[in-house]
């Protein structure tokens, strides 16, 4: 805010004349019933941050609907400097909205926290830093309609789940295909936040809560910090939202029906808002509200909840700080991370679970028998939780990383993640530990605008590789090295070789013709018998191989010095 005004606003108030008073929203205007427009929010905060010095506004990255991002810094003393709240011993919480901008109600309720924070309805600890994006997915919300939302009660009109490239921005945290994406890594890295809460609506099955919560995976997050959200953060926001009238359950993870099984709690890969945050230390949240519920009550929840959060993060700041600073310092001396993470099914949380019982009928539409959930018929039982997840695909960490300077688009999403790298200075000869893909499958059809490899299978070997200057140099011993081994190794769920970054190297670049090559073959196998003696093996193994002369031919090429060796080798190297 200017500080001018503020002065001058002051000095109005003390000769009798009277603030002006701070500006109802749109959600409240129209009694609960509509959420925001894009314009009509960044309006209004821009009319806000003229009433208090403690509220300021900085516009930072770009979306892909060429509109810029606005970032909102509210602290007590008025400091908008996360660099220096990290000195003051404060609890950063970034709050971000409307990722998915059908799913609004974080927007309506952040209004709502801020406004009363500035009108001192209510009070931000001194040991607390608050910043906030107003509205993520800038071009969904963009896309207005009514009918997007099928299973939604609420609000009348919203925006569209896909952003200006129609994308799931929460898809889209590590490959970065969008401006929205590399701007939130900006944001996310210049406020480097100890608790990040990403508001969306749910799906799924019906129950009686307005108000349901997925956060980081404990177990992955690790070390004290994961006992901390475990053991006393997460209980502790559960007892404070009861306290308030909002009873909430762990996010709902089944589609329909009983939960007398219990059910698995969601497990959040990089490319999800929790998961990336979690590969840098951050507590993650999904306040997921209840489809079915009125959007008011979704949003005051949302409200309530986002208090609660502050409440509790200014109780327990001290060990919060504490558990988070070992882990950074724990992981910057980590030599083995798991790349896959399962549900443990031997061990679980019983927590109590408020459904309804369901029943059948006929269809309208069908005419066939159909389930429904009976509100008629609400229930109270306990339930298993199974919160535990045991790692898999554990990886030994090497002392660095050498990626050629070529591969620019991933030295760039590194970069942008702060990831510390230095260039050789001259041309080098290095033993490395070479990748070679030795199978993997793709999507069949597209996701997020890419073909992922998954199950992918790799074989090492050590080799004496020549490097040219230039080319980058990354010690995995730095506070990002869980970012970079989960996005650097093949095999990791969300890396960048999944994600198709690297697959030119799937692609072979040189062939040879018959004619040509049946000369020179026999020419190499001549002078190399071992070769012959393995082709001759292999003709008497497999029949079929013996009467295919191309599989012949193709089988000495990949033995001999003419076949490229850049096809199929992961083009990152490890330096043990």
């Amino acid at each position: 805010m200017n500080r001018l005004i503020y002065i001058f606003l002051s000095l109005c108030a003390l000769s009798g004349y009277a603030q002006p008073p701070a500006p109802a929203t749109p959600f409240e205007r129209s009694g609960g019933q509509q959420t925001t427009t894009y314009f009509e929010c960044i309006g209004f905060y821009k009319k806000l941050d003229q009433l208090s010095p403690r509220l300021s506004i900085r516009t930072m990255g770009m979306s892909d609907a060429g509109y810029p991002y606005h970032l909102l810094l509210y602290s007590n003393d008025g400091s908008a400097d996360p660099a220096l709240w990290r000195k003051q011993h404060k609890v950063i919480l970034l709050i971000n909205n409307g990722i998915h901008p059908g799913e609004p109600d974080g927007v309506d309720a952040s209004m709502l926290l801020l406004r009363d924070l500035v009108a001192k309805k209510i009070s931000l600890p001194d040991n607390v830093g608050l910043a906030v994006i107003p509205l993520y997915n800038i071009g969904g919300a963009l896309n207005r309609g009514s009918f997007s939302r099928v299973n939604q009660n609420g609000p009348v009109s919203y925006g569209f789940r896909g952003n200006a490239q129609d994308l799931d921005l929460n898809r889209d945290f590590t490959k970065c295909d969008t401006r929205n994406a590399r701007s939130f890594a900006q944001i996310f890295h210049w406020v480097g936040p100890d608790i990040l809460i990403d508001n969306h609506v749910s799906d799924g099955a019906d129950y009686q809560y307005t108000m349901t919560l997925l956060s980081s995976q404990w177990n992955k997050l690790g070390g004290p910090l994961g006992a901390f959200l475990h053991d006393t953060f997460r209980p502790a926001l559960f007892t404070g939202m009861e306290k308030k009238g909002w009873p909430m359950t762990p996010y709902v993870n089944f589609e329909e029906g009983s939960p007398d099984k219990g059910w698995e709690a969601f497990y959040d890969p990089p490319r999800y808002s929790s998961g990336y945050a979690t590969l840098f230390n951050t507590i993650a949240f999904m306040p997921e509200t209840h489809m079915l519920k009125k959007f008011k009550d979704r949003v005051l929840s949302t409200y309530t909840l986002m208090e609660v959060m502050i409440t509790e993060a200014s109780t327990h700041a001290n060990e919060l700080l504490q558990a988070r600073s070992q882990n950074i310092k724990a992981d910057i001396a980590k030599s083995t991370w798991p790349l896959s993470w399962s549900v443990d099914s031997s061990r679980w949380d019983m927590i109590p679970f408020k459904g309804y019982e369901t029943g059948n009928k006929t269809s309208e539409v069908t005419g066939l028998s159909r389930m429904y959930y009976d509100h008629d018929r609400p229930f109270e039982k306990q339930v298993r939780l199974y919160d535990h997840f045991t790692p898999g695909d554990c990886i030994k960490s090497p002392r660095a990383y050498i990626i050629p300077q070529g591969w620019h688009e991933v030295i760039d999403l590194l970069t942008l993640n702060r990831v510390k790298m230095r260039r050789l200075t001259q041309d080098t000869t290095i033993t490395v530990e070479a990748y070679h893909i030795d199978s993997y499958q793709s999507y069949p059809q597209a996701y997020e605008k890419h073909h992922k490899n998954t199950e992918v299978k790799v074989s090492a070997t050590t080799a004496r590789l020549s490097f040219l200057k230039g080319d980058y140099w990354i010690s995995a011993l730095q506070p990002s090295q869980r970012f970079i081994v989960e996005m650097l190794e093949p095999t990791g769920a969300d890396s960048y070789f999944a994600w198709n970054f690297f697959d030119a190297i799937l692609e072979q670049k040189e062939y040879y013709s018959n004619y040509r090559w049946e000369d020179v073959a026999a020419g190499w196998l001549r002078q190399h018998p071992e070769i012959r003696d393995s082709l001759e093996s292999r003709r008497k193994a497999d029949p079929s191989f013996a009467q295919n002369a191309d599989a012949q031919l193709e089988f000495v090429y990949r033995r001999s010095p003419y076949y490229e060796p850049a096809h199929l080798r992961y083009p990152v190297y490890r330096v043990m």
